[in-house]
């Protein structure tokens, strides 16, 4: 019975996918937190579930049925991974599937070759994966495995109602205080005894004596625990037989003797996966998810002076914190020298008549061995900074040509230890504030590297549009309908199923939770869904789908106004504008009496063709307005082009007298130009946001957006070839344009 009722859960999944959604639309988005929930109750049934999964994708893959193959594998891996007890010869038909993958496109062999390692490693030291994905998840002290993540979860107050911010703002608190480090060092180690003793482990009985027990002691054998697991785990040749002795030597250690012979056996408990470490921000300035990085990697507490760290965050100067600080010394490694390496540039040493001063150190500190001043090597730096960009399908480095004279030296870079999980909630507008935070933040490391060999940086979206938005969304929405301000949302859910099916459908799900009755059942559910689904999302999106940022330069009538640089996401948006002073308005009454509504206009750009020749093209016309946008209607268009309607006006003179009709003029472009040639202002609107409005424009320039650290390797390189124009060493393997990585479940399937 129990297994006929999940082998039905399971195929109303897969018809969903299909397309084929339930009856009750309350339904959508929850059939797979429904169905972990009922594993979670008894996860004796994990054994089931995870037979079932595997004859399901044995049977996708005979028919031929490959978009139900990654949705199968992502629900099987998130309920081993919680499992206490998996026969290794279920994981081991896991693995082979996993193996088989790797014959086919991505992002199947991308998935199956990462599962197919984490497998390998679950089956020598059993709990390895919740293991670690509590450690790093709590942030719990551990010399084997010292990784930290933390899911950031961003929200634009004036997007989104009172109502839903406060509503996540008590869910995501609910989830924390349920939970301490003592709690999750307790889980670890009773998963780690069921995984790897099964039936041989007294649960209750282990759990009473960790419970007795008091902090110091508990971190002391979790600290065995996990030596032992991550020595076994780690061990290419490892057997599991002996990663079970070790465990049963520290299991008899840890309870007294009588009490590990004599206590009966209660089988398997429940040992929940615990919440992921969340924290909830309302975006309310420009640099404030630089500010929660730099905060993540160098907490208050590891500074000498809070005062002082604090400080330096409003000056947004990375240097600061890291100079001011003896504590950070050891850290710095970007330094600018003003010392020119000879002797009579010293400054005049400073007298200290009670500081004993050796002769030995005196003749160190005046005299010095020859040498050149050296400059950090480019190398060293860019290094940092190509790792940190998002680059599908780029040519490995290969070998670099060292200049002569200068040995290699092997330097140890800095170890990625902490992950930053940033979870956007909002429409299509949050998200050009997320490419305008990223560029700045790309730049900013481009000046001076600090987060980029220290932090993996990993986004995720889930679209949210309020039922009753607020005044600035209202203004917004009488221009652009739901669908139009969840154009990225729409795209993700077309290339990913399973996206669609677990993240889209929460798009009007949350706002409806948010304003539910505070009854105690409702209330309840509410937390659990909500944060359920984030974490799933966060633990499981994997793959990025990477969009490109667009750069646009903005020059204003005012010719001593400074041009304007921003840039993009989604769309871009110009409309004209009403003018200023009565001379210029009866001009313009004149001017649309002959020749129509709008503006004329010049337009240059470069025309998009299959067969990637770009050819330069230009044109005039007199139009009202027209809208760049980024996103492609289809997934299997190309990204990295722009698609531009102008709403050009043609005039037709007929016996009735002179008519003007409206023609949507349609191209393909990376690069444009566009220019007012009877210099009429027009205004600009960036990501569909009113905030983002740029008025008396008369000319822009939109091209794809340079990546910073590209611009700055390219312009270090031209210093020594003036004359050369094609990129040479470093500069050849580096992304030119700036994308930003929004991760889904699956990519981009074709």
């Amino acid at each position: 019975e129990v297994e006929s009722d999940i082998l039905r859960r399971v195929r109303t999944l897969l018809r969903e996918l299909d397309g084929h959604h339930p009856a009750c639309q309350c339904d959508r988005g929850m059939l797979r937190w429904t169905l972990h929930k009922k594993i979670d109750q008894n996860l004796s049934n994990s054994s089931v579930l995870v037979r079932i999964l595997v004859k399901e994708l044995e049977r996708a893959e005979r028919g031929d049925f490959r978009h139900y193959i990654i949705p199968l594998l992502h629900t099987l891996m998130y309920t081993l991974i919680k499992a206490p007890c998996i026969s290794d010869e279920l994981c081991g038909r896991v693995y082979d599937f996993c193996k088989k993958l790797l014959t086919l496109p991505k992002p199947f062999c991308t998935v199956g070759l990462d599962y197919a390692t984490r497998l390998k490693m679950e089956r020598t030291a059993p709990g390895t994966l919740y293991q670690r994905m509590v450690i790093s998840e709590q942030s719990l002290k551990s010399t084997p495995y010292p990784y930290q993540e933390k899911i950031f979860i961003f929200a634009d107050p004036e997007l989104l109602s009172e109502a839903i911010c406060n509503a996540l703002v008590t869910d995501t608190e609910a989830a924390q205080a349920s939970q301490s480090p003592r709690a999750c060092m307790c889980y670890v180690i009773s998963h780690a005894m069921q995984a790897a003793l099964g039936d041989g482990c007294d649960l209750g009985g282990l759990k009473g004596r960790l419970q007795d027990m008091p902090t110091s002691e508990v971190e002391h054998w979790f600290q065995q625990v996990v030596v032992a697991v991550e020595g076994a785990g780690s061990e290419g040749g490892a057997d599991r037989g002996q990663h079970t002795a070790r465990l049963e030597d520290i299991y008899h250690a840890l309870l007294s003797s009588s009490q590990a012979g004599n206590a009966p056996l209660q089988g398997q408990q429940d040992t929940p996966l615990p919440n992921p470490n969340i924290s909830f921000h309302l975006w309310t300035e420009d640099d404030q998810l630089w500010k929660e990085l730099v905060l993540f990697i160098r907490p208050l507490s590891q500074c000498c002076e809070p005062d002082c760290l604090s400080q330096d965050l409003d000056t947004f100067e990375i240097q600061d914190i890291v100079s001011d600080c003896e504590c950070c010394e050891q850290t710095r490694f970007s330094i600018l020298s003003t010392d020119s390496g000879i002797e009579r540039d010293l400054p005049a040493a400073v007298e200290e008549p009670f500081a004993p001063c050796s002769a030995e150190t005196e003749h160190s500190r005046l005299h010095r061995k020859g040498g050149i001043k050296k400059k950090p090597s480019p190398l060293e730096s860019m290094a940092f900074l190509q790792a940190g960009c998002p680059s599908p399908g780029g040519k490995p480095p290969g070998k670099l040509q060292r200049r002569s004279g200068i040995p290699p030296e092997a330097a140890a870079p800095l170890q990625r230890l902490h992950t930053a999980r940033v979870v956007l909630l909002g429409d299509d507008r949050i998200l050009g504030r997320l490419a305008q935070a990223y560029h700045s933040l790309r730049k900013r490391e481009t000046r001076r590297v600090f987060l980029t060999p220290r932090l993996n940086l990993q986004f995720y979206y889930i679209p949210v549009v309020a039922g009753q938005p607020n005044t600035l969304a209202v203004e917004d929405h009488t221009a652009t309908g739901h669908q139009e301000l969840c154009e990225v949302a729409g795209y993700l859910g077309r290339a990913d199923p399973w996206y669609e099916s677990n993240i889209n459908a929460l798009c009007h799900m949350i706002p409806k939770l948010a304003t539910m009755p505070p009854s105690p059942s409702k209330h309840l559910v509410t937390d659990l869904f909500i944060t359920d689904v984030i974490a799933y999302y966060v633990r499981m999106g994997i793959q990025p789908v990477c969009f490109q940022v667009y750069a646009v330069k903005i020059f204003f009538n005012d010719p001593a106004q400074e041009p304007a640089e921003d840039v993009f996401l989604t769309e871009l948006c110009t409309q004209g504008q009403d003018s200023i002073s009565h001379r210029e308005l009866s001009m313009t009454k004149k001017k649309t009496t002959l020749d129509g509504p709008g503006i004329d206009l010049t337009v240059a750009y470069k025309k998009v063709v299959v067969s990637s020749r770009e050819k330069e093209l230009d044109m005039s016309l007199r139009s009202t307005g027209l809208v760049m946008k980024a996103i492609p209607s289809e997934e299997a268009e190309d990204l990295v082009c722009l698609n531009v309607t102008i709403t050009e006006i043609v005039r037709s003179n007929n016996l009735s007298g002179r008519s003007f009709s409206a023609v949507a003029n349609r191209l393909k472009t990376r690069n444009i130009k566009i220019r007012s040639t009877e210099q009429r202002p027009f205004t600009v609107r960036l990501d569909k946001d009113s905030r983002r409005t740029y008025r008396n424009v008369i000319s822009l320039e939109v091209s794809p957006c340079p990546e910073p650290s590209y611009c700055l390797q390219k312009t270090r390189t031209m210093k020594f070839n003036l004359h050369q124009t094609e990129d040479v060493g470093l500069v050849k393997y580096m992304p030119k344009s700036l994308l930003l990585p929004i991760n889904t479940f699956a990519g981009v399937m074709q």
